[in-house]
Formats: C-alpha cells, sequence, structure tokens
C-alpha cells in the first residue's frame, strides 16, 4: 500500500472509530493447548503450539476431539479443519514460529522438535504446501528453539535461543537459502531472538529480543541488521529500557511496529511506530500490560496483549484492576479505536493471546485463553467486519416526579465495537424519545429523559438500545405514576 492510501486508510479508521473488524467472534475451531505461532497462505491459516487435540466450535474441553499433534491448519474463509497434520514431536514438542514464503509455495515451521511425523528434524522444517509434504532440499539442523522465522524471496531468516546451525555458529540469529544452504549472513546476539521482521527492499532485517548487546556493541532488545552480511545498521538507544524486551515486529511499505514486554519498575509494555527507512520514532503509546503479537490491517494496528493501564495514550483507559487483551490502533497517530473485543487470561503464563493474523480479511487470534468475550472458546478465535452483537439493555429507574412530569434513568450501556449508541425510550409501547450516547467499558454516563403526562396516570416505561446495525430487547417495564395536580386554593387559603 502506497503512502497516501495507508493515511487514506488510517484516516477512514479513525473518522468511523473502530477499524474494519467487528468485535464479534466467528465460529472458530478449539485446541486443547496453548496456540504460539499463525500462519497463511493461498487461502490457508496455520495454527502451531503445544495441544495435542482440536474439536469444533462449541464443543466443551474433551468432547468431539481430532487429533492434531501441535499443528493443524483451517480453511481460511469457512474455518473448516483441513486434513493438514503433520505432527510436530520430541522432548519440548511445540512449535513456536511459522512463516510462509512469498510465493505461497512453502510453509517454514520452527520451534522446538526433533520428528514431524516418521522423519528425523532438528527444530526448523518447511512443508510444501500444496500436499503439506515435508520438503526434503530443506533440513537444516539448529541446536535450540526457533522463536521467529522471516521470509523473502531469497532468504529465510531465524531467530531464537540458539548458538549454532548446521555445524556453524550463528548466535541467536541465521539466514538460509529458501532451499536450505547456509548464507553467510552473521550476527552476534547475546541473548535470545523473539522476532524478525525482514525489509527486502530496504535491504534490512529488524531482530528484536531479550538482547542486551549485538555485534559487540551494547544494541538492547532491538536491532537493525544488514540482510546480507548481518552487519550493525541501525540501533535505537533510549528505546526500550532496561527491563523490557522486543516481542513481536511487523510492518508495511513505510513504517515498521515494535511491541515489547516489561517486567518490574520502570518498563515498557507497549508499541513503537518507526519509520523503514532511517529507524526514526513516529510514535510510542505508553499502554501497561505486555505486548505480545501485532498484526497491521487496514489502517490499524491491532495487537495482543493484556492491557491494563492506557490512560496516557489517546483514547485510552484508566487502570481498574482488570485487563483488556486485544487493542486496534490508528497506525497514523496511535489512537486506541473503539474495539474491545477481549479474551481471558487462560493457561501457560496467563496472558491470553499471544499470534495474530489476518487472512481474508478475517484476523485470527491464538494464545492461552480458555475465553472470548465471556464465553468458552479455547486458543483460537476469529473476527470478521460483521457487526452482529447487540448492545446489553439498561435497567430502567424512576428519578422524580411531579404533578404532569416522570423523570427515569438509566446507566449508559457500552457495544464493544460502537462508541456511540441510540437509545429509544417507550411509553405504554409507544416510542416517545430518542437519546444518542458515547460510552465505554470504563466510562458508562448516567442518562435520563423527563416525559409530560397527564397528571395521575399511570404508565409503563420500556428501553432499548441500538449501535446502528444490531438493536437490543427492549428493557423490562418500569411502571410509574403521575403525581395528581395539587387542589387549588383561594386567596383565603380555603379551596
Amino acid at each position: 500500500m502506497c503512502t497516501a492510501a495507508l493515511l487514506d486508510a488510517s484516516l477512514a479508521a479513525a473518522a468511523d472509530g473502530s477499524g474494519p473488524l467487528a468485535a464479534d467472534p466467528l465460529s472458530t475451531w478449539q485446541t486443547d493447548g496453548i496456540v504460539w505461532s499463525l500462519a497463511s497462505a493461498n487461502g490457508v491459516v496455520y495454527v502451531g503450539g503445544t495441544f495435542g487435540t482440536v474439536r469444533p466450535p462449541g464443543a466443551a474441553p474433551g468432547q468431539r476431539t481430532v487429533k492434531r499433534t501441535n499443528f493443524a491448519a483451517f480453511d481460511a474463509t469457512t474455518g473448516k479443519l483441513l486434513p493438514c497434520a503433520p505432527s510436530f514431536t520430541g522432548l519440548n514438542h511445540t512449535v513456536r514460529a511459522m512463516k510462509a514464503s512469498p510465493d505461497g509455495r512453502t510453509l517454514y515451521v520452527g520451534g522446538s522438535f526433533n520428528t514431524v511425523g516418521s522423519t528425523r528434524a532438528a527444530n526448523v522444517v518447511a512443508l510444501k504446501t500444496a500436499d503439506c509434504s515435508l520438503s526434503k532440499d530443506f533440513h537444516p539442523s539448529v541446536s535450540a528453539t526457533v522463536r521467529a522465522i522471516d521470509t523473502t524471496d531469497s532468504a529465510v531468516y531465524l531467530g531464537g535461543d540458539f548458538g549454532r546451525v548446521s555445524g556453524q555458529v550463528r548466535n541467536r540469529v541465521a539466514a538460509f537459502a529458501p532451499k536450505g544452504s547456509l548464507l553467510p549472513f552473521k550476527a552476534d546476539l547475546d541473548h535470545p531472538v523473539r522476532a524478525l521482521s525482514a525489509a527486502a527492499s530496504h535491504g534490512r532485517v529488524f531482530v528484536g529480543g531479550d538482547f542486551e548487546s549485538a555485534n559487540g556493541k551494547n544494541d538492547r532488545a532491538l536491532v537493525t541488521l544488514n540482510a546480507t552480511s548481518g552487519s550493525t545498521l541501525l540501533s535505537y538507544p533510549g528505546w526500550f529500557p532496561p527491563q523490557s524486551s522486543v516481542k513481536a515486529i511487523a510492518r508495511d511499505t513505510t513504517r515498521f511496529y515494535v511491541g515489547a514486554e516489561g517486567h518490574g519498575p520502570g518498563i515498557f509494555d507497549g508499541r513503537i511506530a518507526g519509520r523503514l527507512t532511517n529507524g526514526t520514532m513516529v510514535w510510542k503509546d505508553t499502554c501497561r500490560g505486555a505486548t505480545q503479537a501485532l498484526v497491521p490491517f487496514q489502517g490499524v494496528l491491532y495487537s495482543a496483549s493484556h492491557a491494563h493501564d492506557c490512560a496516557e495514550t489517546p483514547g485510552g483507559f484508566p487502570d481498574r484492576g482488570d485487563r483488556q487483551h486485544l487493542l486496534a490502533q490508528s497506525m497514523a497517530d496511535r489512537r486506541i479505536l473503539h474495539w474491545f473485543p477481549d479474551t481471558n487470561d487462560g493457561l501457560g503464563e496467563h496472558v491470553g493471546p499471544r499470534a495474530l493474523a489476518v487472512a481474508q480479511g478475517v484476523l485470527w487470534v491464538g494464545g492461552e485463553f480458555t475465553q472470548v468475550n465471556e464465553k468458552p472458546q479455547q486458543g483460537i478465535t476469529r473476527f470478521g467486519s460483521r457487526d452482529t452483537g447487540a448492545p446489553k439493555v439498561p435497567a430502567l429507574s424512576l428519578a422524580a416526579t411531579e404533578a404532569g412530569k416522570v423523570t427515569i434513568a438509566w446507566r449508559a450501556s457500552w457495544d464493544r465495537d460502537d462508541a456511540s449508541l441510540t437509545y429509544k425510550i417507550y411509553r405504554d409501547g409507544k416510542l416517545v424519545a430518542r437519546q444518542t450516547e458515547s460510552s465505554t467499558y470504563w466510562d458508562r454516563p448516567q442518562m435520563r429523559y423527563t416525559d409530560s403526562v397527564k397528571a395521575g396516570s399511570r404508565h409503563r416505561y420500556t428501553i432499548e438500545v441500538t449501535d446502528g446495525t444490531n438493536t437490543s430487547r427492549k428493557s423490562a417495564a418500569l411502571t410509574v405514576t403521575a403525581p395528581p395536580k395539587a387542589p387549588s386554593r383561594t386567596a383565603g387559603g380555603r379551596p
């Protein structure tokens, strides 16, 4: 997407207030464990992680299960489970990273495993997407866990915990030709790499992780390397405090986006946007709650985290002691948009979602959650463009009465993907008023309506709320009797 188109899309997202996706989850299969990675190619979404079975939408744990050992494939449009099902096994047996080749013909899979099906492997393999078979050309040996993969037409970049690759020293990052030969690209990082993004047109690779130094210099958490040699091109002093590391990197044609995780006081947990050309910062948010994954889509940066305090970021929320696990931000100016689907913390380390991917206009989310929007759903969920969820109906209460007047009150409802809601007030089944108000889950204002009626009359009030697409059911009725008029008096005080 060109710069002008990117800005137009971002402005459209800002004007709409929520972005291109609805917050209502689509019907999706589930896993019995944690999803660490998602990738897509040719209309298929691949799911990798630490799990032994999958089960259909709506099925309870242990019910109607289908064996899938740490890897599964789904139709990107319908969500249907596909037969592509190589098993990834070994001592730690987990898939941590996946990325398709630019032409979509090959899926590179990394993690911690030593067997794929009946074939020996060493933490990384390549699958042919046409028939889900292992590539016989690509079979490097990697000494420890692979945590990140990115691809270009001429290279496959790996990042992780390893120190040797195919018998050669490669400290936490390496590059292979698509057919599997080790490339001269070489860099020295002192701690694990957790994220990679290769910008082939710029001749550089963005590398993020836990490291404190790169190529012998104090470059912590994020560095840009020459895509051919591995030498340092750019560093980012002051971007990350000592307690924070980079967990996710994504990019479009003009910018790169970084998500961080921190531990202890003075941390940085949020997201940063920088320019691909020179690495200068465009914006930085200040949300607290570690970021695990990022994906840009139609002018919106979607993120997976467990954000709990975004009070200092435009459009953000205060710390209330709860967590919001999915966020959408304007890529133009970091503003948090009104898109608030949510998961629970779930299994494992209890951070909720860990992986994001967009395929066929649908956002796929994977992680360790067991609920989505307060309903059971484990490991995977999806969000499309169709808004199907109605706001919850508020409860009416009587605020005041006087002769010929009745004032009813309610607390504003809220909707996960629409800030502005319209309230319709009915008296005895007839629409008598409309009010429109904006609200969020952390800011739901009190609302009132004063109705003029005949003194001494009795009425039933109900209310419904609409987001413009979906309308709630009507509330329970509130029955009110308006006071009668006070008797008139003569000048002498007698009736």
